[in-house]
């Protein structure tokens, strides 16, 4: 008998009652709560839906290119996502949602180009054991560099902490974060690229910045023109995103 870890790529697919033909060979991981939403948002985009591995989400077709959507929130999501369609097959990830801002350099409107990220979350090691810091593809990095500039679309590059426990941040930790060169932190992106390195697949994250935590804001904080800023920026890296996965 095999447990999850000892699972090869066969394994998987008679888990899931698929064929190999099935997996996608690009995945956008979208680290947020409200899935609903998302995954409604997802199924008009990847059309037509080919068929739905969970709940969370759903694999289709863009552009003559199989994709996959997923809807996760924290690290042990992310991986359970991962991990299964690395081993089968998938060679790209790119991570999307939500950052928390550690850096005046970074503002509403800007999509961050995550080029590292700290392993705070508390999965990353069981993966990478022997790291800190876990990198995202450089190539990726660079098309999403171009993309943005070709586009005239803000953008910063830097560096992200993850964590996986949101609710017991304060001003102390974010100030020792930002201290050690993070524009960011999250939920997600160390867990996702970690996972992927592990399986040797490309990943990147491309990220909105949704509380400015360096400045006193969180999410309570409500402001419409805040609001509609991040709208339009979603709406930017999800074009981004599937630049990416199709390129």
């Amino acid at each position: 008998m095999k447990l999850y870890g000892d699972f090869t790529k066969r394994d998987w697919l008679k888990a899931l009652d698929i064929r190999e033909e099935q997996i996608p060979g690009a995945f956008v991981i979208h680290g947020e709560h409200e899935h609903d939403h998302n995954i409604k948002e997802w199924t008009g985009i990847l059309k037509p839906i080919q068929w739905l591995p969970s709940w969370n989400s759903i694999v289709g077709s863009y552009e003559g290119n199989q994709i996959g959507f997923a809807n996760v929130y924290g690290g042990p999501m992310a991986a359970t996502v991962v991990h299964r369609f690395s081993v089968m097959g998938t060679s790209k990830w790119i991570q999307t949602g939500y950052f928390g801002g550690l850096s005046h350099e970074v503002d509403y409107g800007d999509i961050l180009i995550v080029t590292a990220a700290e392993m705070k979350d508390g999965v990353s090691d069981w993966y990478l054991p022997n790291q800190q810091i876990v990198y995202s593809d450089e190539q990726l990095v660079n098309a999403a560099v171009r993309f943005c500039e070709e586009n005239g679309y803000n953008y910063k590059k830097g560096t992200i902490l993850t964590t996986g426990a949101i609710m017991v941040e304060t001003q102390s930790m974010v100030n020792d974060w930002a201290e050690k060169g993070h524009v960011a932190v999250d939920m997600e992106t160390a867990t996702t690229l970690s996972v992927a390195s592990y399986f040797g697949k490309k990943a990147i994250a491309i990220l909105n910045l949704s509380d400015h935590l360096i400045k006193g804001d969180t999410f309570y904080h409500e402001d419409e023109e805040r609001d509609q800023m991040e709208e339009e920026t979603d709406r930017r890296i999800k074009e981004l995103a599937l630049h990416l996965a199709t390129k």
